[in-house]
């Protein structure tokens, strides 16, 4: 089942039991995909974007989060909260960090990598591999781990 049917079935299903968070989650993910594909970039959206689609909405909800917990709204930290938990649903299981960590030290292995000069090389290789399953600051905190 593609993304967007599934968006659409748990909109409907959302709407029935008048589940706010759900609503507001899943309508802004629908927007940013109608967004991309009315850009005129001429990309296709595919698995891998929704996957960028979903994490820049998370990170940025994440962000807003934070800064709401500094400022004392904990109104507006409760939303986020709930958008960041529906968002999620729809991305693939994370990594766990010793998953990550076992296999960030295979691809330096792999790669040869034996210092930090070598980081960019293990980084590029890493995003790929992990595309959607971790995000860029876990994998770059465990690769400057491991080769330091």
């Amino acid at each position: 089942m593609s993304l967007e049917s599934k968006l659409m079935t748990d909109l409907k299903e959302a709407m029935k039991a008048k589940d706010q968070p759900s609503l507001r989650g899943i309508r802004a993910v629908k927007a940013e995909l109608l967004k991309f594909k009315t850009s005129g970039t001429g990309e296709e959206l595919n698995e891998e974007a929704e996957i960028k689609i979903l994490q820049r909405l998370v990170k940025q909800r994440q962000d807003s989060l934070s800064i709401f917990e500094e400022q004392g709204r904990e109104d507006l930290a409760v939303v986020e909260r709930e958008e960041i938990a529906v968002i999620s649903k729809y991305l693939p299981a994370q990594l766990s960090p010793e998953e990550l960590k076992k296999k960030v030290q295979e691809i330096i292995t792999q790669t040869g990598a034996s210092s930090m000069k070598d980081m960019g090389k293990v980084m590029g290789m890493a995003s790929k591999a992990f595309a959607g399953k971790a995000d860029g600051k876990s994998i770059s905190s465990m690769v400057k781990e491991l080769l330091s």
